[in-house]
């Protein structure tokens, strides 16, 4: 009987160690994945955790963090600067990256640096509007963001503000804010849309327009986006430069600012999110992704966060100018990743001659 008892136990831990042995998926991974699209990592090269660098305000970044931890088990740590700063620290790191994820940054800042991220389409591709889809491979949309003025009612007085064209006035000088278009991605793609709105779609006839407009900053540039809506919104300024969502917190939350859809012209681009190249942490990386672009985060930012949806099937926020009723204008994407660095050191040499 002894022996027969014997047998019995050998032959279930046998079977016990079998189970255990056979079992190979990453906790982590997402169904839409194959095999063949997701390499397995090592334990020596995966954490379990998730780094992303993010120049968002921590505000925006923390509701969708949060959901995601709660959804997926996975620890997120969030590294907060300005995108040049961030941009640079992913260069850096290239040998040895320390990131997994580049969450912001409009595509004009972060095509010309593309290399540095990997390709990956996200499990919710077919939804996206046919404009934001990610073509080029390291490039996923998650948000559309006009650019816009905001403008503090209780300081604007009778000064009428409707475009670029009245940031000229001279009632405005030293009270305009605008962050340095080196740090700042959305003062960035302002310098791109008063180029081609005020040079009436040819960017080099846009600049007789710039020149005139730091005069009327005074000297004065600020360190990144959210000082400009910030700013604004404290009553330092009587009006500032930023994407629509710095500014539409405050009008969802009733403070006394409007936004001013530029007359002349309003570009509207998506920014993105990026897995950093060799990501150690590559499977979790997609995750996000397609967390990030799943009808459930999208609609958290649509309701939440003050921002427009890339998906075809989550609408603007009310309080929000509809596009068709925008004058929406368009750059040329190439000739503005080509010409980066020349346009940067140009406005940086107006603005240092004054």
């Amino acid at each position: 009987m002894k022996k027969i008892a014997s047998i019995v136990l050998s032959a279930v831990m046998i079977m016990s160690l079998a189970a255990c042995g056979s079992k190979t998926e990453t906790p982590s991974e997402t169904p839409a994945e194959t095999p063949a699209e997701t390499p397995a990592e090592t334990p020596d090269e995966a954490t379990g955790d998730l780094v992303i660098y993010c120049p968002h305000p921590l505000e925006f970044i923390n509701p969708l963090v949060s959901e995601f931890e709660t959804q997926s088990g996975i620890k997120v740590e969030v590294i907060a600067a300005g995108t040049g700063e961030l941009l640079k620290r992913v260069e850096s790191e290239a040998a040895n990256p320390l990131g997994d994820i580049f969450w912001g940054g409009s595509l004009s800042t972060v095509k010309p640096v593309m290399n540095l991220f990997e390709n990956y389409t996200s499990a919710n591709e077919e939804f996206i509007q046919e404009d934001f889809k990610n073509t080029e491979g390291p490039l996923t949309r998650f948000t559309d963001i006009p650019s816009v003025l905001m403008v503090n009612t209780n300081l604007v007085g009778d000064i009428e503000i409707k475009g670029y064209e009245d940031l000229l006035k001279p009632e405005l000088k030293g009270k305009i804010a605008m962050a340095d278009p080196s740090k700042s991605s959305s003062s960035y793609e302002h310098l791109i849309n008063m180029l081609y709105a005020m040079g009436e779609g040819d960017p080099e006839k846009g600049w007789e327009y710039v020149d005139l407009f730091i005069q009327n900053l005074d000297g004065k540039l600020l360190s990144g986006s959210s000082a400009v809506y910030k700013g604004v919104a404290d009553g330092e300024y009587v009006v500032g430069l930023t994407f629509e969502e710095g500014g539409a917190k405050y009008v969802a939350d009733g403070a006394p600012v409007e936004l001013v859809y530029m007359e002349e012209g309003v570009i509207s681009k998506p920014d993105g999110v990026y897995i950093i190249k060799d990501a150690k942490n590559m499977v979790n990386a997609k995750e996000f992704i397609d967390f990030i672009t799943s009808e459930e985060a999208q609609t958290i930012i649509v309701e939440q966060l003050n921002r427009r949806s890339v998906r075809t099937d989550v609408a603007a926020p009310s309080y929000m100018m509809a596009k068709e009723d925008m004058n929406i204008i368009y750059d040329d994407e190439a000739l503005v990743v080509e010409n980066k660095n020349a346009w940067m050191e140009k406005f940086n040499d107006i603005f240092t001659n004054y």
